[in-house]
């Protein structure tokens, strides 16, 4: 059975995004009178949804509601000034897009980044829009690693989700891929490492963003 579609995850597959992410963040908790953290740290603490990010960096006394609230307000107010400026796609997003693309595959983003910042994450980004489809988190709609967002895609992009290919670097990405019934690609370059990749049940491991379509190709020219 061939490949068909494919569903990348942003940040850290596509997107090398952490250092924004982290100035934001860190901008946010001296604001709020916290104590700041490592730009490293934050590969362990993004992934999962704004909230989430905000529930790991803040101090343990200080996660009431209401002080949450008011440190996610002040992530988006910042982030939304500086989500670009020293973001950057990985080496060999382009070429790896355009060739699949040129392949004749349906590509999309499913994330957990809200999906205002995650749009305009595509837009600024990605000048040759090759995705069919585009998805942060919306409220409403459950977060990865719930798998109704991926399979959401797979209904629109009207393909069975074995024919679809799910890359991202963390161990919600792998799930999420699972739970859809779709073949899981991990991503080395991005935010975790190998071996949590490899425990939350990667199907492959790749290096390099070239490796995806050697990996169609590998897969569809089958005889």
């Amino acid at each position: 059975m061939n490949i068909s579609g494919i569903i990348f995850d942003l940040d850290g597959t596509l997107l090398d995004s952490l250092d924004d992410l982290a100035d934001a963040a860190n901008a946010s908790l001296i604001q709020c009178g916290f104590p700041v953290h490592p730009v490293a740290a934050y590969r362990y603490f993004v992934g999962d949804g704004l909230m989430t990010l905000i529930e790991r960096i803040v101090p343990e006394q200080n996660r009431s509601q209401s002080e949450i609230a008011a440190c996610m307000g002040l992530f988006s107010q910042i982030y939304g000034q500086g989500w670009d400026v020293k973001s950057r796609l990985y080496a060999g997003i382009d070429d790896m897009l355009q060739q699949l693309r040129q392949a004749g595959l349906q590509l999309a983003i499913l994330s957990n980044k809200p999906h205002m910042f995650t749009q305009l994450c595509v837009q600024r980004f990605f000048s040759a829009k090759p995705f069919d489809f585009v998805y942060g988190h919306r409220e409403g709609f459950p977060k990865k690693p719930d798998p109704s967002g991926a399979q959401k895609i797979a209904s629109l992009m009207k393909l069975p989700p074995s024919q679809i290919l799910y890359v991202g670097d963390t161990a919600t990405d792998m799930r999420t891929g699972n739970g859809a019934g779709m073949i899981t690609l991990g991503a080395l370059w991005g935010f975790r490492e190998r071996q949590e990749l490899e425990a939350s049940g990667a199907s492959t491991l790749i290096t390099h963003p070239s490796e995806i379509v050697e990996y169609v190709h590998r897969v569809n020219n089958k005889p």
